[in-house]
């Protein structure tokens, strides 16, 4: 395709089509002439906006950096209402591409029940892959105390599903040929299909409803960055169990593979809690059929600890994402 703006005719038949599910807290979404969408909620309502950038060459990027903007939203206490979506595309993208971007989208929006307002694609030769911005706007109520500045010490940390999902998802769809040289068809499937615990909208639902303090989303950086950055947010210390992070097995064999560190992967899906009753908000989890677990605890101090057996260290500054290690090569 020509450089710059798609043409108005394959915007039209391949991206706006596509775009089907619908809010009614979206007044005006993003037409061909606009790149604002305008939104209308209650008189107690807050709205919450978040930002994910994704530009990893491969399949479903445009799935990755919308759950990064969405998980951002839950993890605030707010309900994803509506996405904007900018795409920046190499040249030589072929209009199928396209409608299997804005498809791919449209299906991650309808699946959980928000609304893609707007969707601009421009093709320029700077870039080699896709670069994808999804900014994100939810409501939450006004009375909603979900934040970092509600962590004290002696609280507990929860942490949903597991770590490196969206690493491992990422690694068994599009380095799939390098990893059939040791693992079967089926291990491979499994890997992919964790993709389905991407969204973690709703444990963010049920943590909200138990009266969690906090929520971080786990990102990029992984479990270990994420730690970091809630514990630097809040003021607070840790000392975290390591046996107790949740893990895929598939995880940590691709992982290795790779030479990664699954605790330094990109982790969209998973969901750190922090409350004053980790135990009773894992079972209420477990009720809705989400699996979590326990890692640790919030202490006075700025140390964070990472316990491992009779070894204790403590936890690094966050480093860049070990996924970074297998794209640039």
């Amino acid at each position: 395709m020509r450089m710059g703006k798609l043409p108005e005719n394959v915007w039209k038949r391949s991206v706006l089509k596509q775009i089907k599910t619908k809010r009614e807290e979206v007044v005006t979404g993003t037409g061909r002439g606009g790149n604002c969408a305008v939104l209308s909620f209650e008189p107690d309502k807050m709205t919450a906006v978040s930002l994910c950038t994704r530009y990893w060459p491969g399949k479903d990027t445009a799935k990755y950096a919308l759950y990064g903007s969405v998980n951002a939203l839950a993890a605030a206490g707010a309900e994803p209402v509506a996405v904007n979506v900018s795409i920046i595309l190499p040249e030589g993208t072929e209009e199928t591409d396209v409608k299997e971007m804005a498809a791919q989208i449209e299906t991650e929006c309808g699946r959980l029940g928000f609304q893609a307002a707007g969707c601009t694609m421009e093709v320029t030769g700077i870039v080699n892959s896709p670069v994808i911005t999804v900014a994100g706007i939810g409501k939450r109520e006004k009375g909603e105390k979900v934040s970092l500045e509600r962590i004290k010490p002696g609280q507990d940390i929860v942490a949903s599903k597991w770590i490196g999902l969206e690493g491992t998802v990422f690694l068994a769809n599009n380095r799939e040929e390098e990893l059939r040289t040791k693992y079967s068809s089926r291990f491979l499937e499994e890997a992919k299909g964790f993709g389905r615990f991407l969204p973690a909208v709703p444990e963010a639902a049920t943590a909200i409803k138990s009266g969690v303090c906090a929520m971080y989303s786990v990102s990029e950086g992984g479990i270990f960055g994420a730690l970091w950055e809630m514990a630097a947010g809040a003021g607070v210390g840790l000392e975290i169990d390591l046996k107790k992070i949740p893990v895929k097995q598939e995880t940590i064999e691709i992982c290795e593979f790779f030479g990664l560190n699954p605790y330094e992967l990109v982790s969209e899906g998973c969901l750190l809690m922090v409350t004053e009753k980790g135990y009773d908000l894992v079972r209420e989890l477990e009720k809705e059929h989400i699996e979590a677990a326990v890692i640790g605890k919030t202490t006075d101090g700025n140390d964070r600890i990472i316990v491992n057996n009779e070894e204790r260290r403590f936890l690094e500054m966050p480093k860049a994402d070990e996924l970074y290690k297998v794209i640039s090569q």
